[in-house]
């Protein structure tokens, strides 16, 4: 049989059938013209710009009706790929004899890499060489960089790879403006820099960057690379957190690649972690890039933008800088052109108005919601009301069942009074059943906070929800969590026997592994969430997690601690409050000391494994901070310390041993004693408010002052307990008449201290020290 032809597919079987067809019109003479009248020059001489990247594929750009093309930067040589690929691998490793050595190098990088700073950012093999070199860089070596992008910044952050080095630049030299700006004039004088280095400073360099990219922030909302540098300088520009979990998640995707240095302390600073100082010019730029990009589009097209995938976290940036701008006009009803208006042009509350329609058109959008959620949280509190009269009031229940609307309405919960969350309460509690049956606790959760916050009543909501999970206590939490077999679930956390078995036959049975139903799943951790908010708000969502635990058998409460998943619950149940004691002694009792026939020795088996230590860990802190309960801490640590070595061949084991000092507890048990109440007492200081009051406030910023008005109350009060200082005692010796209870404290506190200084001085000398050895003589001591 003749054999079936087969067309072959691809660019390189279509480029070998021209070469052919070719040859063949070469061969009879017909090749006289071979290129096409109206055909463009396929000559790069012709067309393209050769000023940088190896492997960039050169796209075309529209920049005012005119088509241009991406410049080239040129092309790596094999010999400087290699250098820059041992001096990437060189500098992931970091092991450099020390400091001095690894400055060097950076400084013989930089050297070799003078003049090639966009061919290697432009790489994809050496563009992580450049974020590497920007992580270790000197001050003075980004401003340089700055310099080397200069001109060409427009290019970069549209660059598949250029642009993650861009963000890197940009986020390592935010703090550096702070750092300038609160500096010293003294300290700006006395730095030596050569020629026009010493005008220079990081906020001009930003600044310079903002007026390349002036007039151009429209095209790059949608960019699929250059929208998120564009929402990474726009934070910067405002000083929001840098490494914040919502602010991280805006600027960057879960697929990014994290560029890491072994042995580089990647922790998150202060000027991270907080919001930062920026000068005036900053906050002018982010008001004139709005109000320039709002200028530029019509409404359509931001109302495209709010369902565009790429646009869509630009949108909310820009949204919320001009929402919490407190210069700014936020209402839609205002002449000047904001995006806000622009959404919401005309009353919401009119049925079948533009807005109302917009506002429905999103609610069930997998994109456009996130955007609503944005509006909910940061709109002012008139037009906020108008939004959640008109959309959400009446319609909570089913907002709140479906899988997309219900996290706009989340963001509403978090605003609304204390009579509209007692209302929407009625009407989610007949939907509780069906969101625990999808495992939708968020919502949940989310309520109870809520209505913990404003001081709303739980108690109908919490028999809704007892009722949902089934009347019986004794597999309420494990329903909670997704646990449906609890046998698999103590035979994936036992662990295997060390000890030679008496039986032959068992010599040979493979060890027991954990089933594959067990693996972390997301039910699973939404549960976990859920459970830990109930414990931790007084009250009947307390008492109903508090029964449930105790109902359980000392083999489920030690497997539910092995789990990783379910181990924060038991964490969070000993965690100390003023009223739940007696609960922690029972659950504490219940864990740890079992009746004899159990197989497994909980606390060893805690102490071994990765979940388990961190139980140990808050076992400390929830039997040191009761003087009632010391004596578990003491019984929990003589147990400890029967089993060092197996803790210290544990990597797991030897955390506990440093967390518990139980060297120190071997060998001087009186400051052992001391040591673990003061560190227990200074913990439960500065979560004494957190769990004392709930917040009935109106709002986000009425919870920002309370959080602001606990601060000065712990550094002023209770921080003075753990460590009183002189103008501490002072002010409260002249607030007070006589001897107060804290007087009385302090007194009995600097008593224990004298006696503790004999005893260590008679200790030193040989003697042993009476009276501070065991728990009841150390339960005196007012730490």
């Amino acid at each position: 049989m003749p054999r079936e032809h087969k067309t072959k597919r691809g660019r390189r079987e279509e480029k070998k059938e021209e070469k052919k067809l070719l040859k063949r019109k070469r061969e009879r003479g017909e090749d006289e013209d071979p290129r096409h009248k109206k055909q463009k020059s396929q000559d790069p001489a012709d067309n393209v710009v050769i000023t940088g990247t190896d492997n960039a594929d050169i796209l075309l750009e529209e920049e005012e009706g005119v088509v241009t093309e991406r410049p080239f930067y040129g092309m790596l040589e094999d010999e400087e790929q290699e250098y820059f690929r041992r001096a990437d691998e060189l500098l992931e490793l970091n092991d450099f004899p020390s400091e001095e050595e690894r400055s060097l190098f950076l400084a013989n990088v930089y050297r070799e890499a003078d003049g090639k700073e966009l061919k290697i950012a432009c790489s994809q093999s050496c563009s992580r060489l450049m974020e590497r070199l920007i992580l270790l860089s000197t001050v003075e070596q980004k401003k340089k960089l700055f310099e080397k992008f200069a001109g060409n910044f427009a290019h970069l952050v549209q660059h598949r790879f250029a642009s993650h080095c861009c963000e890197t630049l940009f986020i390592q030299s935010a703090p550096v403006v702070t750092e300038e700006l609160i500096a010293d004039s003294k300290k700006k004088e006395t730095k030596e820099e050569d020629g026009s280095e010493s005008d220079l400073s990081m906020e001009g360099l930003f600044l310079q960057t903002l007026d390349e990219l002036e007039g151009k922030m429209t095209f790059l909302l949608t960019d699929r690379f250059a929208s998120h540098t564009l929402r990474v300088l726009l934070v910067i520009l405002s000083g929001q957190p840098l490494k914040e979990t919502s602010t991280r998640s805006l600027l960057q995707s879960k697929r990014k690649e994290k560029i890491s240095i072994t042995g580089l302390d990647t922790s998150p600073t202060e000027l991270s972690l907080n919001k930062r100082s920026t000068p005036s010019s900053f906050q002018f730029a982010v008001k004139k890039i709005i109000s320039d990009t709002i200028a530029t589009m019509d409404t359509s097209f931001i109302r495209v933008l709010a369902t565009h995938p790429t646009g869509n976290p630009t949108l909310q940036l820009l949204l919320e800088l001009e929402l919490t701008n407190p210069t700014s006009k936020k209402g839609s009803n205002t002449t000047e052109k904001t995006i806000i208006s622009a959404l919401l042009p005309d009353d919401i509350t009119t049925e079948g108005s533009e807005s109302a329609t917009f506002v429905n058109g999103i609610l069930y959008d997998p994109i456009g919601s996130r955007l609503l959620e944005t509006i909910c949280t940061h709109a002012p509190g008139k037009l906020f009301k108008q939004i959640y009269r008109s959309t959400f009031k009446d319609r909570l229940g089913g907002l709140a069942r479906n899988e997309i609307s219900s996290y706009p309405t989340m963001r509403v919960l978090s605003r609304i009074s204390k009579e509209d969350l007692e209302e929407a309460v009625e009407a989610i509690i007949p939907q509780v059943g069906g969101l625990v049956q999808r495992s939708r606790t968020v919502v949940i959760k989310t309520l109870f906070e809520r209505c913990h916050a404003r001081g709303a009543d739980t108690t109908a909501l919490t028999s809704s929800l007892a009722s949902a999970y089934g009347s019986e206590f004794s597999t309420l939490v494990l329903k909670m969590a997704c646990i449906d077999d609890v046998s698999s679930l103590i035979a994936a956390t036992t662990p295997p026997t060390t000890n030679s078995p008496s039986n032959p036959a068992e010599e040979t049975s493979p060890p027991k592994q954990p089933p594959p139903t067990l693996s972390p799943t997301a039910p699973q951790l939404h549960g976990s969430l859920l459970a830990q908010s109930l414990l931790s708000i007084p009250g009947p969502p307390s008492n109903l997690l508090q029964t449930s635990l105790l109902s359980l058998s000392s083999q489920t409460l030690l497997a539910l601690a092995l789990y990783q998943t379910t181990t924060h619950i038991l964490q969070r149940a000993l965690q100390p409050t003023e009223s739940n004691t007696p609960f922690r002694r029972k659950l504490i009792n219940a864990l740890l000391f079992p009746p004899p026939n159990q197989e497994q020795e909980p606390i060893l088996a805690l102490s071994l494994s990765p979940s388990g230590s961190h139980v140990l860990d808050t076992l400390l802190l929830s039997t040191t901070t009761p003087s009632s309960l010391f004596s578990l801490a003491e019984r929990i640590a003589t147990t400890l310390t029967c089993s060092e070595p197996l803790l210290r061949d544990s990597f797991s084991g030897r955390i506990v041993w440093r967390n518990w000092s139980l060297d120190l507890f071997k060998r001087r048990r009186g400051d052992w004693v001391n040591k673990v109440k003061a560190s227990s007492a200074l913990v439960s200081s500065q979560h004494a408010f957190s769990n004392s009051k709930p917040q009935r406030a109106l709002g986000f910023e009425q919870q920002e002052l309370d959080e602001e008005s606990v601060k000065k109350e712990k550094k002023h009060g209770k921080s003075a307990k753990v460590n009183p200082t002189k103008a501490g005692k002072d002010k409260l010796a002249k607030s007070e008449e006589g001897k107060s209870a804290i007087q009385l404290a302090r007194e009995k506190f600097a008593a224990a201290k004298a006696l503790k200084t004999n005893t260590s001085n008679s200790s030193s000398k040989g003697g042993k020290g009476k009276g501070i050895g065991t728990g009841a003589n150390a339960g005196r001591i007012g730490v």
